[in-house]
């Protein structure tokens, strides 16, 4: 019997950023029951895309979860706090002539608004997202307006307002206006 001159596959590696107000990292397969109680709120669903369902049901998550566990590069997280899924953050790379930019999107639980969480995770990933990606130059957002607490969280990370889309989108049948923020790679603290 010979020896193989293969070597073993490396462990895979998993992203987490540990923060003071929570943790982040890759979402898992067990998050469904979590991350369901978490995102089955409808003042969480009027500030998402209609991708995001309401209500939120753990066949919702278990699909979810399967896109999120499957992707490369691993671009979507979980927000945990106290080892629980409690919201998500992520961004979607683009291609094409806009390959040098990224749009972020989050979420977090009614329950654990107003502490700060967001803002913090907003911060580690835009410079996760700079970090791994050398040739992306630009990470942006498009809250809608009614989102004041989305636009506020933004500021506070560094985004800076472009503009204003008028009626760009339509949400639970009200056609509203997008504000456009966006941070520049030389703009994230170091």
């Amino acid at each position: 019997m010979g020896l193989s001159s293969h070597a073993p596959s490396p462990a895979p590696v998993w992203t987490v950023i540990v923060l003071p107000e929570c943790t982040l990292r890759e979402w898992r397969l067990e998050d469904a029951a979590s991350l369901a109680q978490h995102a089955n709120d409808r003042r969480i669903w009027l500030n998402m895309r209609d991708a995001f369902p309401h209500p939120y049901t753990i066949a919702d998550a278990t699909a979810f979860l399967r896109i999120a566990v499957a992707m490369h590069p691993r671009t979507w997280f979980a927000v945990t706090v106290d080892g629980q899924a409690v919201g998500g953050i992520g961004y979607m790379l683009h291609g094409d002539v806009e390959r040098v930019a990224a749009e972020i999107g989050y979420w977090l639980g009614t329950a654990f608004w107003g502490r700060g969480i967001m803002t913090s995770a907003l911060r580690a990933v835009t410079a996760y997202a700079f970090r791994e990606h050398p040739d992306l130059r630009r990470v942006y957002a498009v809250p809608y307006v009614t989102s004041t607490a989305s636009a506020h969280i933004l500021e506070k990370s560094g985004y800076r307002l472009e503009g204003r889309m008028r009626q760009s989108v339509i949400k639970d049948g009200h056609v509203l206006d997008q504000f456009m923020y966006a941070i520049l790679r030389d703009e994230v603290p170091q």
